[in-house]
């Protein structure tokens, strides 16, 4: 699967894809899009690298595997195509900036700006098949996560890692925490965001650290409208 990357995650992840394992994935996948229902679509895989270069990471939000709906899934975690319902996990996301900034909920999911702002929005699994969460888990790309976001602790420059849920919240591990902000709460799905993740602030908390480090701040705001045009 030749990654779509087209600027400085491209040296950083390139050693990787010389790997066994990715060569093993690739394989995998090549005969998963010729038999399968998968998404994203081949060319949105590496959505949130090329839309987020390395050097310009803020934030980090982390999920799990992508959406497996139809259009809905385009790489980067918890967003969803222009034109799509907002997910039940994203409605809550909203509800939580109201709640944090005062940031009226949009009617899409649409979250490229935020990624255009610093905020890489990573999946541990880049890619599923329809239909079927988590059914490409264990086949490599948590491997290639895990070093994106190793290679994102080891940095100079500090970064905010949000952790949703325990799937997220177990990556910690690999964060260097004297000198990187780590926030961390229950995942925002109508099963667990009644836990703890309303309440928890992390908009506001982000923004505050942000400024700590001499960064600018977010702005969570979201245009309120979006196209298919914007998806290019």
């Amino acid at each position: 699967m030749k990654p779509f990357i087209h600027n400085d995650w491209w040296p950083v992840l390139q050693p990787e894809f010389e790997q066994a394992y990715y060569q093993e994935l690739h394989n995998f996948l090549k005969q998963e899009y010729q038999t399968e229902t998968i998404y994203p679509d081949m060319q949105h895989i590496f959505t949130a690298f090329d839309w987020t270069p390395f050097a310009d990471v803020k934030v980090v939000i982390l999920g799990q595997d992508p959406y497996h709906g139809p259009h809905q899934a385009f790489g980067l975690s918890f967003a969803v195509m222009p034109d799509v319902q907002v997910p039940p996990s994203l409605k809550n996301i909203y509800k939580e900036l109201d709640s944090d900034l005062g940031i009226a909920p949009v009617n899409h999911g649409f979250l490229k700006r935020w990624a255009q702002q610093g905020v890489l929005l990573l999946n541990s699994v880049l890619t599923v098949r329809d239909g079927q969460a988590f059914s490409h888990a264990n086949k490599g790309w948590e491997h290639l996560t895990d070093v994106a976001i190793q290679k994102l602790s080891e940095r100079e420059e500090p970064v905010v890692f949000i952790l949703w849920g325990r799937a997220a919240r177990d990556k910690i591990k690999l964060i260097d925490l004297s000198k990187n902000i780590v926030l961390q709460s229950p995942h925002p799905s109508p099963l667990s965001a009644h836990r703890g993740f309303f309440g928890s602030k992390p908009f506001s908390k982000t923004n505050d650290a942000l400024i700590a480090m001499g960064e600018e701040p977010i702005d969570w705001q979201l245009p309120e409208h979006v196209s298919m045009s914007d998806l290019d």
